[in-house]
């Protein structure tokens, strides 16, 4: 089975992906990796606020609000 690439951003509500790589360094890349956001761990998009930004994410068991800039950086399948 072949999966498309694309940004965590990119992904409809309630819909589950895989995260595939985080692209980013430093401080950043540590903070989401605290969080959980690492290679191969479900997540689904469940909230999105009123203005777009921040979305909340399903990751683990935890709810997770990143902004979208940031999950911008993460490519998902």
């Amino acid at each position: 089975m072949r999966y498309l690439e694309k940004t965590l951003n990119e992904l409809p509500l309630n819909t589950k992906g895989l995260i595939k790589n985080l692209n980013c360094t430093g401080n950043i890349r540590r903070r989401l990796l605290d969080l959980g956001f690492v290679q191969g761990a479900p997540i689904t998009p469940v909230l999105i606020s009123p203005s777009k930004d921040p979305r909340a994410f399903s990751i683990r068991g935890t709810l997770i609000a990143i902004r979208k800039e940031d999950a911008n950086l993460i490519t998902i399948q």
